[in-house]
C-alpha cells in the first residue's frame, strides 16, 4: 500500500511528469530541435547578415565564380532545363495531381499537410523577398536572367518543399528511400543550376533550404501526415484519415 501511495505521489510531481514526457516524446523533441529550430536559426543569421550587407557573405562571390568557371554549351542547356523544371509554377501541377489523389482517397490529414506546407512556403517566400529587397548577382550576363528579388531562392524553397511533402506522404512505405535518394539529387541539381546561371548567391540558396525545411517539418509535427497506418491488417483499403489521433481526441474532450 505504501508503495502505491509513493508511486502516485511521484506520478503527480512536476519532475516525474517532465521526465515521463521527455521519455515519451524524445523523438518529436529531437526532430523539433534538428529539423525546425536549427534551420530557422541559420535562416535568421543569414537574414541579419544580408540585411546589414546586401553584397552578401564572404563566400558568396568565390563560390559563384568557381561554378561559373565550368561553363560550356552542354551545361548551358542542362542549367536552363533544370531552371524550368524547378520553377514554382512547374510544381503546382504535380502537387495538384497528388492533392486530387488524396482527395479521392479521403486522406484528409495528408491533404491538409500538402496544402498547408505548399501554400505556406509560397507565402513565406514572397514576404521574405519583399522585405529583404536583395538584388540578384551581376557578375556576368546570365543566359536566363531574372528580374525579381533574390533572397531567399524560390527554386530552392520549392524543391525542398516538394521533396519534403513527398517524403512525409510516403514515410510509412518503402517508397520513402526512393524519394529521399532522387529528391536529394533533385534539390542539389536545382541549386546548382541557379548558381551556374548566376541568378542567385549561395546564401540565397542556403536560406531557401533552411526556411523551407523548418516550415515543412514544423507543419508535419502539428498535422502529422504520417500518424495513420498505411494499410489495415486484413489488407483492405487504407483507413480514412478522418479520425483524430489519441492526443488530439484528448484535447477535444478536455475542451
Amino acid at each position: 500500500m505504501e508503495k502505491v501511495k509513493t508511486a502516485n505521489k511521484e506520478s503527480k510531481s512536476p519532475v516525474s511528469f517532465l521526465k515521463n514526457l521527455l521519455i515519451a516524446r524524445w523523438r518529436s523533441l529531437l526532430l523539433l530541435l534538428i529539423g525546425v529550430y536549427l534551420p530557422l536559426q541559420v535562416f535568421e543569421i543569414l537574414t541579419v547578415k544580408i540585411w546589414q550587407n546586401q553584397a552578401g557573405l564572404p563566400w558568396d562571390v568565390p563560390i559563384l565564380l568557381a561554378v561559373h568557371s565550368t561553363v560550356n554549351p552542354q551545361l548551358d542547356v542542362l542549367a536552363v532545363a533544370l531552371a524550368i523544371i524547378g520553377l514554382p509554377w512547374t510544381a503546382i501541377p504535380i502537387l495538384g495531381a497528388i492533392a486530387l489523389i488524396l482527395l479521392l482517397q479521403k486522406r484528409w490529414r495528408s491533404l491538409a499537410y500538402l496544402l498547408t506546407a505548399s501554400v505556406g512556403s509560397i507565402i513565406i517566400n514572397r514576404l521574405a523577398k519583399e522585405l529583404m529587397h536583395r538584388v540578384r548577382p551581376q557578375l556576368w550576363q546570365s543566359i536566363a536572367p531574372e528580374s525579381s528579388f533574390a533572397f531567399p531562392s524560390a527554386h530552392a524553397m520549392t524543391s525542398i518543399t516538394l521533396v519534403a511533402i513527398l517524403l512525409f506522404l510516403t514515410w510509412a512505405s518503402s517508397w520513402r528511400w526512393l524519394v529521399l535518394m532522387f529528391g536529394s539529387l533533385y534539390v542539389i541539381a536545382i541549386a546548382w543550376c541557379r548558381l551556374y546561371l548566376g541568378v542567385h548567391f549561395p546564401s540565397d540558396i542556403l536560406a531557401g533550404w533552411m526556411v523551407a525545411l523548418g516550415w515543412t517539418i514544423g507543419v508535419s509535427l502539428i498535422i502529422k501526415p504520417y500518424g495513420t497506418k498505411a494499410k489495415s491488417v486484413d489488407g483492405d483499403r487504407p483507413e480514412d484519415e478522418t479520425t483524430l489521433l489519441p492526443e488530439e481526441r484528448k484535447l477535444v474532450t478536455e475542451e
